[in-house]
């Protein structure tokens, strides 16, 4: 009996397929930036289909959201979400696996470091995660019966452009029957609140009140410029509770397009009745920034760290530390994407996985 599923991630986009129980490959840590080969049987979202598309995406269909291709839309989805079904979860249940994991995105030369366990150094504030937060507009067929997705939710108390902090109540981040703001590295951009993005965007602009604007895709607010972004325009940080911030700078949240700038914060209000005014963070702020989710705990936290270089895992049963170096994924875009991706990225040593 064959078991479909669907997935609609936070920012519209979708992948569609079957269910079915493979081998996954990965190198098991045995010391400091040394692995040997293992194996491991997990459930994930699979198809057959003709070359290339095979390679670029693990769903018999996808659309797509952000203006991107069909292709580059869910490229890199691995499934390390908070549901009983994601790759994490199935790891963890084991009892090998502690269910915490790290990711940092390198913005600058692609790649990264992945890993999952006890995050040793650098040490990384913390702060809770909302609980059981779903999207009613995400359905996940799981067993052949229908079921919500949960995410990984914060609560933020403020938003600071430069010096100065926005005027709103916390409230304004819970949306119907969702409370906080989405943290999600599938997704590429982010998505504020009209009442937030409206004046965040105005005073990141006010720094250069001479630009000319542009809107392209009907959603992209562009300009030209040829000057030090980061001495232009301010930085924009986000206060998250337990005191634990986050800071994006111009030259992450603007992004090059056809010889123009473009800004990355974009309006949920502008979204579907379902998506309308939800906050979700995506790959823009995450970028060269350690981010920890200890499942164990329910709590996040995130460091602004060099993605180029390596951190500092614990093996629980031995208690010793061993370094987990990055890795150069940036070829995620060629033909054998999935299959490199998921080599690279899972890596275990008896307790913890890192690569």
């Amino acid at each position: 009996m064959s078991c479909p599923y669907l997935e609609i991630y936070g920012d519209g986009s979708s992948t569609a397929g079957y269910f079915v129980n493979d081998i996954v490959l990965y190198d098991r840590v045995s010391g400091d930036l040394k692995t040997s080969s293992a194996n491991r049987s997990v459930i994930f979202g699979y198809f057959m289909v003709t070359l290339p598309f095979f390679f670029h995406t693990c769903g018999a269909t996808q659309s797509r959201n952000l203006g991107s291709s069909n292709e580059e839309s869910l490229d890199g989805i691995l499934g390390f979400g908070k549901a009983n079904s994601s790759m994490i979860s199935q790891l963890a249940s084991s009892g090998k696996v502690k269910n915490m994991f790290a990711h940092c995105l390198d913005g600058v030369n692609g790649g990264g470091i992945f890993a999952i366990g006890h995050v040793v150094r650098p040490k990384i504030n913390m702060t809770l995660l909302v609980p059981n937060q779903y999207m009613t507009s995400l359905v996940n067929i799981i067993a052949c019966t229908l079921a919500s997705m949960p995410h990984y939710n914060v609560n933020m108390t403020a938003v600071q452009v430069g010096h100065d902090f926005l005027s709103f109540t916390p409230d304004i981040f819970d949306s119907g029957d969702r409370q906080g703001v989405i943290i999600d590295s599938g997704t590429t951009l982010a998505y504020l609140p009209e009442m937030v993005y409206e004046p965040l965007v105005s005073k990141i602009l006010s720094r250069q009140p001479d630009l000319k604007l542009q809107t392209l895709h009907d959603e992209y607010t562009c300009f030209q410029y040829s000057k030090s972004l980061d001495e232009a325009f301010p930085n924009v940080t986000f206060h998250f509770e337990n005191s634990v911030t986050l800071k994006v700078y111009p030259h992450e949240y603007l992004f090059p397009y056809n010889g123009l700038w473009c800004i990355g914060w974009q309006n949920s209000g502008m979204q579907s009745r379902d998506r309308k005014n939800m906050t979700l963070l995506g790959d823009l702020v995450l970028s060269n920034k350690l981010v920890l989710y200890d499942l164990e705990n329910q709590t996040i936290g995130w460091t602004e760290y060099n993605c180029s270089s390596s951190i500092q895992v614990l093996d629980e049963r031995t208690g010793t530390v061993h370094l987990v170096g990055s890795q150069n994924i940036s070829s995620a875009c060629h033909l054998n994407a999935w299959f490199i991706t998921v080599l690279i990225l899972l890596a275990t040593l008896q307790h913890f996985l890192g690569c």
